[in-house]
């Protein structure tokens, strides 16, 4: 028996497109480090999507890469060319088979490829800045020509991802990737049309989202949904402020995109600067924009107390991430009214039953403040 206190995180949700959602929890894009050297899907990636989706309404793929030169680590799979549609199918099938939307997040690593990954040692972006941190690349500058050769990059991947079976794609303007590169003061000191102003500095993102739904118009037979994923602020002078993302978000609201998904460590936090307000950014986007499209917010939700007090903040979608890793049967224990069986922390002695790739794994064991319990 349901608890009916959770009820409301079983709820069915439909897109404005009228895709429908057979609850509200959805499972959030994790580099899984776990693809074969060829860019393919790999065995061990393809059982930890199939054990993961068989509660979630939506899983969100880890990040394809759209061009060659956008891989942001090893272990990614590739969507840029066709020769990896039956890679993708692969992976779309499996996610589907256990009842879940499968959305395919599309994006290029721009300054955060790895030199060494970057091929021929070509590490791009919005300018020739670098991030912030010790041995990070100076990345050269994109050409006009090459920035709208990536734009359409982006339509082709999700052209593959419409022929591969996709429910539809997430476009990844989050995480300092390099759609957020244009967005940002700190990467973009162009001073062409793709730079400058805030203004100018919104048309990459805009154009990729523009592209994004043209091919879904020409392509797609059926609704397909589109989303965007987005960080609100970044911690460097210049940088992305609250204000500035309070204007990218009115942009893409008036897009008749699917969703807005919040990149957040932590659901409730506030604003840094921008804005004098002392609500969490969550509150403050889904009033916003909440009337014209819809938000999945995220960040460190593990219990369903967690999630049902996250629903309360208005936004229709909350988006699992790491507490999936720890749980995979997170959803079917509320299902069965289990919430209290829920676990929270990692057993690092459960690799085997929570089919987890080994690269992920290590990853995790070498990073232990990523995952409770670690």
């Amino acid at each position: 028996m349901i608890n009916q206190k959770y009820a409301s995180l079983l709820e069915p949700f439909e897109f404005q497109n009228g895709i429908s959602l057979k609850n509200r929890v959805v499972m959030a894009p994790m580099t899984n480090y776990s693809s074969n050297e060829d860019g393919t899907v790999s065995d061990a990636e393809v059982a930890y999507y199939v054990r993961r989706s068989k509660g979630v309404s939506m899983v969100i793929t880890a990040c394809t890469y759209v061009t060659p030169n956008g891989q942001g680590f090893p272990g990614e799979f590739a969507g840029h060319t066709d020769d990896m549609i039956p890679s993708l199918r692969r992976l779309a099938t499996a996610i589907k088979s256990e009842g879940a939307k499968a959305i395919l997040q599309i994006f290029h690593a721009g300054r955060q490829v790895p030199k060494d990954i970057a091929p021929n040692g070509d590490v791009v972006s919005a300018s020739n800045v670098p991030s912030e941190g010790e041995g990070k690349p100076v990345p050269r500058a994109l050409t006009e020509t090459e920035v709208e050769s990536i734009i359409r990059d982006f339509g082709e991947t999700t052209r593959r991802a419409i022929e591969a079976g996709y429910d539809g794609v997430e476009i990844h303007g989050a995480n300092t990737y390099l759609i957020q590169q244009f967005f940002s003061p700190h990467s973009n000191r162009r001073t062409d049309r793709f730079g400058g102003s805030l203004e100018k500095r919104m048309t990459f993102p805009l154009a990729v989202v523009d592209e994004v739904q043209r091919v879904v118009k020409e392509h797609a037979k059926e609704p397909f949904i589109v989303g965007y994923r987005f960080s609100p602020e970044e911690p460097e002078t210049p940088g992305i402020t609250m204000a500035d993302t309070m204007v990218l978000i009115d942009r893409l609201a008036n897009k008749n995109l699917d969703y807005l998904h919040v990149s957040l460590m932590d659901f409730w936090s506030t604003p840094k600067r921008g804005v004098d307000d002392s609500r969490s950014r969550i509150e403050i986007i889904q009033e916003a924009v909440g009337d014209r499209v819809s938000v999945i917010g995220v960040g460190s939700i593990y219990s369903a107390e967690d999630a049902r007090k996250a629903l309360t903040s208005g936004i229709p979608l909350i988006g699992l991430g790491r507490e999936l890793l720890i749980d995979p049967e997170w959803v079917q224990k509320i299902e069965q009214g289990r919430e209290d069986e829920i676990v929270t922390e990692l057993d690092i002695n459960k690799q085997e039953e929570l089919e987890m790739p080994t690269t992920l794994w290590q990853r995790i064991l070498k990073n232990p403040g990523w995952v409770p319990g670690v």
